[in-house]
């Protein structure tokens, strides 16, 4: 079965922080946590989330969330409180460090990217340089 688009993401530079006390590619706050398994309820038919990263917009990258139904041979697999995140092996260096949150307002719902390994983002914060 081929992935499917699951989300849209937003990405945030933060300044140099402490290493997290894991060898994790990336860490999920409790509300991307409880997030990604709403966006599981139903599907059966998939195994994880994919995070991967993608050459475009007006800064070089952005990210791409898809539904996957098997892991790749060199993909990352982060297991967080019941959720599977597979990360596509052209995005592990971009990811090291990030914590993915996911963010909830008046106006906008998205998944939220806060990577310490990011130099520079586009206006709307779609896209990235590291």
């Amino acid at each position: 079965m081929a992935a499917r688009v699951a989300a849209s993401a937003t990405v945030r530079a933060v300044k140099a922080r402490k290493p997290f006390p894991t060898r994790a590619a990336l860490v999920l706050t409790p509300s991307a946590v409880n997030q990604v398994k709403k966006l599981f309820e139903g599907k059966n038919d998939y195994i994880g989330l994919k995070i991967g990263v993608k050459q475009r917009g007006c800064n070089g990258f952005s990210y791409t969330l898809d539904f996957v139904s098997k892991k790749e041979k060199f993909d990352e697999e982060v297991l967080q409180d019941g959720v599977r995140i597979l990360v596509d092996m052209k995005a592990q260096l971009h990811l090291l460090g990030t914590e993915m949150d996911y963010v909830e307002n008046e106006l906008s719902s998205e998944f939220v990217f806060n990577n310490p390994n990011i130099k520079g983002t586009c206006g709307c914060g779609e896209s990235f340089s590291v």
